[in-house]
């Protein structure tokens, strides 16, 4: 089994926040793979499914961004899993918008929902980040990151959203330079 988990804020206040797009990115890959219903678990909400012969656990901490790796150190525990079959969906300030890249470990580059999980299970866990932009100077970070997207950026989002998930079997099967070509082709 593979726990993907995605960064955000609960409620519908944070709901179109850059820094929800982790959140954004799962609730597509549930409804293009047929997930199943959301349950209340792990201090967060899950969904199970399969992508490709792969067994997928989907996870939205509840706890708020910055409490994010009691929710996925609950959720790892249970299942009695280390990090390996752990990727996590965030924002990411030092990418393009809509960029997508995957990598395998690092650091937190000023995120608290990784600062939290690295705190709680170290930082060897591969990331799917996803690229919102940098405003420019750093006393616009905050606005910026917990700002809504721009209508004008709906259909690239919407575009960059559908491509996650349709190339989810790639990521699923650890073919992470595949799944980055593909997103970035169905983007163009």
């Amino acid at each position: 089994m593979q726990i993907w988990v995605g960064l955000g804020n609960p409620g519908p206040r944070y709901a179109l926040h850059r820094h929800n797009v982790g959140f954004m990115a799962l609730d597509v890959i549930a409804d293009m793979h047929g997930f199943g219903p959301v349950q209340k678990k792990f201090a967060g909400w899950v969904q199970e499914g399969r992508i490709g012969r792969e067994k997928i656990l989907l996870l939205k901490p509840a706890t708020f961004m910055n409490e994010s790796g009691r929710s996925v150190g609950e959720a790892l525990r249970f299942y009695k899993l280390d990090t390996g079959p752990l990727t996590v969906f965030h924002d990411e300030l030092d990418l393009a918008p809509f960029k997508v890249k995957v990598k395998q470990g690092g650091g937190t580059a000023g995120h608290n929902g990784l600062r939290s999980i690295d705190q709680y299970l170290g930082p060897d866990f591969r990331r799917v980040r996803i690229g919102i932009g940098h405003p420019g100077h750093k006393d616009r970070v905050t606005g910026h990151v917990l700002g809504n997207y721009a209508k004008a950026e709906q259909d690239d989002l919407a575009t960059m959203l559908g491509a996650i998930g349709a190339e989810a079997d790639w990521l699923a099967q650890g073919d992470d330079p595949r799944f980055m070509s593909d997103v970035a082709l169905r983007q163009q």
